[in-house]
Formats: structure tokens, sequence, C-alpha cells
């Protein structure tokens, strides 16, 4: 028999840190921006690692202003989303070389939004291989860097990139 030991994962798995309140609202506001994960901020949207990642590198882009939908994005959010997607997915590719992502919005509750009444774009690197029977026999799934250090790379390749600039 194999084990598989990923002990950090608990905290996630478990969701033992859930929060009151919208976090896309609540942590731009407190300037943590390590301690909560956020890795760019634009002047209307801004990009935070998933706490409870698909894959590492699991991201999201989320306007400042508490809207629940693409209709009621202004052109400005509208533009900037789509900017840092394509900023985002450029860094992803040099800093953990992803085969592909999945791109995606999910709009209600129907729909898998875990957070309904704030819209986010969700980008998630993604490997040949990155799937195994973890999630088929468990509904676990492994994530093998923990978020510390994934933010700690992507932040580290974002400040180069804009030294250069």
């Amino acid at each position: 028999m194999y084990r598989l030991w990923a002990p950090w994962r608990s905290r996630y798995v478990r969701q033992e840190e859930k929060e009151e309140g919208c976090i896309f609202c609540k942590k731009p506001k407190e300037n943590e921006d390590e301690k909560n994960y956020i890795l760019l901020r634009g002047k209307f949207c801004f990009v935070i690692l998933n706490r409870f990642p698909y894959n590492n590198g699991h991201l999201m882009i989320a306007p400042y202003r508490h809207i629940p939908s693409v209709e009621q994005l202004n052109s400005e959010e509208s533009l900037e989303m789509i900017e840092l997607l394509r900023k985002m997915i450029k860094i992803l590719k040099e800093t953990l070389h992803p085969e592909g992502f999945n791109i995606g919005i999910n709009l209600g509750k129907a729909a898998g939004a875990g957070i309904i009444d704030h819209i986010h774009l969700h980008l998630v690197p993604r490997w040949t291989g990155d799937y195994n029977f973890m999630p088929i026999f468990s509904e676990t799934k492994v994530i093998p860097e923990a978020l510390e250090m994934t933010y700690k790379e992507l932040k580290e390749k974002l400040q180069l990139k804009e030294k250069l600039q």
C-alpha cells in the first residue's frame, strides 16, 4: 500500500479557515498582500491565489467593486480583467510551465460558484497527468506545492518583469 502524506493540505480539506464576508472585498482592503496571497493590483481589478486551489498556480482575478455578474462590469473593469488574465498566463507559463489552462467564471450557485455575489475569473494551470485516482476514489485533490511557495515564485517573477519594463 502506498501512502501519500501532505499534512499541509488538511486545513484546505477541512476548510477550517472559513471567513465571514466577501473575501474579494475584504482582502484588498487589509493591505496585507503576502498574507492574503494578492499577487497583483490593478486600478480596477486584482489577482489573488486561490486558498483552496485545484492545481498549483490556481488564481482568481476580481474587480474591487462588489458586483455579481459579467454584465455589471464597466468597460474599464472588463478590459483590465482580460489584461490581467493575459499577463498572468504569461507569468504562469514562464514560472510553472503548464501545458494548458482552464479559464472560467462560475455565475450563480447552480453553476458552481463558491462566492456568488462577487464576480471573479478563475485561471487554473494544467499539466498532462495532473489528474489521478485521488479525486475519483477519495474526493481529494493533491497539490504538490505549498501555497506560500507558489506565491513567492509568482511574485518574484512579477517583480522581475516590472523592473525590466
